[in-house]
C-alpha cells in the first residue's frame, strides 16, 4: 500500500446522498440471483455502461482487502453536469465499510476545500479536479489530500437522482423547517417527493443557516427514502427502470463480480452508520472563496478512515 500512497503523494500533508448508488447496486446484483434474465441484464450493463477504470487504484491490493474482509474505502463523487459542461464533484465523500464489525463511516469533504490538485501542479478547490482531470485526478487528488488508499470510486450525476427517485415511484421524507427552492415549496411535515423535488430538496444550501450541514441532513433523508422503497421486494419489476437510470448517469470501477462481493461480504456494515463533515475556516484568496483545512483536521480524518475497524 505504501507504494501506491507515495505515487501520488508529492510533499508530506496531510451525506448524503450518494452512497444510495452503492446501496441500490448492492440490491441489484442480490436481486439478479432471483432470475437468470435479471442476472444477465445487471451484468452487461455493468460491463458496457458502468464500469469505468482508473489507473490510480490498485485493483490487486483491493481483491486481497475484499477477500480478507478488510475496511475498505469508497470515494463517492456527486457531479452535477449539464449541457455542454462536464461539471464539478460538488458531493465528496469517503466511505468505508468494515464488515468484522458490521459498521460504515461516511465522511464528507466540503467541495471549496483548497489543497493540492494532483496531475494539474497547482493548489485550487478539491471539486475542481473532477472539471480538469474527470474521475481519476479526483481520486488521486482525495488520496494526496488525506493521505489514505482508494479502493473504489462510484460517479454519479446529480440529474439521475430525480431519475432513480422516479424509478422508484417516488420517496417520502420528513421536512422540519419550510422553504422554497426551484420553483417548489416545502413545508414541515411529512412529503411525498417525486424526482424532481427530491432534486430541489437535496439542493437548497444558501437559505439553510446549517449550510452544507443542513444539505446533507437532506440528502440522507432522500437517501433512506430510496432506500426503504428498494427494501420492497416489489422492487423486482423496477430493476430494468433502474438500471437505465444508473446506465445513463453513474460510472465506478467496480466490475459486477465486485459488486457481487460487496453484496456478500459488506451488506452487513449498513446496520451500524456514523458520519462525519470536515470542518474549516472559509476564507476568500483574490477574491475567491476557500475552505482552510487545518493540519489537524485532515490528521484527524486520516486517522478516522486509517483506523476504521482497528
Amino acid at each position: 500500500m505504501e507504494k501506491r500512497r507515495n505515487r501520488y503523494k508529492s510533499k508530506p500533508k496531510r451525506k448524503k446522498w450518494l452512497w444510495i448508488t452503492l446501496s441500490v447496486i448492492l440490491l441489484l446484483a442480490a436481486a439478479a440471483a432471483y432470475g437468470y434474465s435479471i442476472w444477465r441484464d445487471v451484468q452487461n450493463t455493468v460491463a458496457t455502461e458502468l464500469h469505468e477504470p482508473v489507473d490510480g487504484i490498485d485493483t490487486e491490493a483491493t481483491k486481497k482487502k475484499v477477500d480478507g474482509k478488510e475496511p475498505i474505502n469508497i470515494l463517492l463523487l456527486g457531479v452535477d453536469e449539464r449541457s455542454h459542461d462536464k461539471g464539478r464533484s460538488d458531493t465528496m465523500i469517503v466511505m468505508t465499510l468494515d464488515p468484522a464489525n458490521q459498521q460504515m463511516q461516511l465522511v464528507s469533504i466540503p467541495r471549496d476545500t483548497r489543497t493540492e490538485i494532483v496531475g494539474r501542479g497547482m493548489v485550487d478547490k478539491l471539486n475542481h479536479a473532477y472539471a480538469f482531470g474527470g474521475s481519476e485526478m479526483s481520486v488521486a487528488s482525495v488520496e494526496n489530500f488525506l493521505d489514505i488508499d482508494l479502493d473504489y470510486y462510484v460517479r454519479m450525476n446529480m440529474e439521475g437522482l430525480a431519475q432513480l427517485v422516479n424509478a422508484v415511484n417516488g420517496i417520502t421524507v420528513t421536512n422540519d423547517r419550510a422553504f422554497s427552492q426551484g420553483g417548489h415549496s416545502f413545508g414541515t411535515g411529512e412529503l411525498q417527493l417525486n424526482g424532481e423535488e427530491a432534486l430541489a430538496y437535496v439542493r437548497m444550501r444558501k437559505g439553510d443557516t446549517q449550510g452544507d450541514l443542513g444539505r446533507n441532513e437532506r440528502q440522507r433523508q432522500v437517501i433512506q427514502g430510496i432506500i426503504d422503497k428498494g427494501a420492497n421486494f416489489n422492487i423486482l419489476n423496477k430493476i430494468g427502470d433502474i438500471m437505465d437510470v444508473l446506465g445513463d448517469n453513474m460510472a465506478t470501477n467496480m466490475k459486477f463480480d465486485d459488486m457481487r462481493n460487496l453484496a456478500t461480504n459488506y451488506r452487513s456494515a449498513r446496520k451500524n452508520i456514523t458520519t462525519y463533515q470536515m470542518s474549516g475556516q472559509g476564507t476568500r484568496i483574490n477574491g475567491i472563496y476557500y475552505m482552510l483545512m487545518s493540519d489537524e483536521e485532515v490528521r484527524k480524518v486520516h486517522d478516522m478512515i486509517t483506523t476504521f475497524g482497528e
